[in-house]
């Protein structure tokens, strides 16, 4: 008989302990610069910046590594296809 509680399955992510922001820091760190921008594409659905009477979504940019920087402009809108 298969035991249903056995040890082998790992704990979904909402379950373990939340990571301290050192740790975060850490993690962020030790990321590559294409790594740190695909993080910041997640991020960008909870970002809104404001330049003086403008604002743009966080999701309306595009970000992309050039050189040792990661740059975000606005994203082109893609054309409607008919």
């Amino acid at each position: 008989m298969k035991n249903i509680f056995s040890k082998g399955r790992p704990v979904p992510q909402t379950y373990r302990p939340v990571m301290e922001a050192s740790e975060v820091i850490e993690l962020f760190g030790r990321l590559t610069m294409h790594q740190q921008a695909a993080l910041m594409r997640l991020m960008s659905r909870n970002l809104m910046l404001e330049l003086d009477s403008e604002s743009a979504m966080g999701y309306d940019l595009d970000y992309n590594v050039e050189g040792a920087m990661i740059v975000a402009r606005l994203a082109e809108p893609e054309p409607l296809s008919e």
